[in-house]
């Protein structure tokens, strides 16, 4: 498990206690003695309106052929999530060099780094 790589995993869901599963963007590898890793939330509900913090991942693109989602979908770095290793189910696929690039330059900005 490495930056980059796309799961689907058991996500918080909203305001309450439970989980829904759903695609996730790693940031992270495994951390911690119990792993936990950093993930950022996959959407296929696209705004109206996109946020700095938001990617638009089209598998028609062929930029984002690699990420195996089905239907275009927003990847959403605001909304952001610690996980247990264990909540990821099973690999879905990953984004490109320069996808993650852009990941990382987004956060950074987020984040004020």
């Amino acid at each position: 498990m490495i930056p980059g790589e796309i799961f689907l995993a058991n996500f918080p869901f909203g305001d309450s206690a439970g989980m829904k599963l759903r695609p996730v963007l790693l940031l992270t590898g495994p951390v911690g003695s119990v792993p936990e890793v950093l993930v950022a939330y996959v959407s296929s509900v696209i705004p109206a309106t996109l946020w700095t913090t938001d990617i638009v991942l089209d598998p028609a693109d062929p930029r984002y052929a690699t990420t195996n989602l089905k239907i275009k979908s927003v990847l959403r770095l605001h909304k952001l999530a610690t996980i247990h290793q264990r909540s990821l189910v099973r690999q879905l696929g990953g984004v490109s060099q320069s996808v993650q690039q852009d990941v990382n330059d987004r956060l950074r900005d987020l984040l004020n780094l």
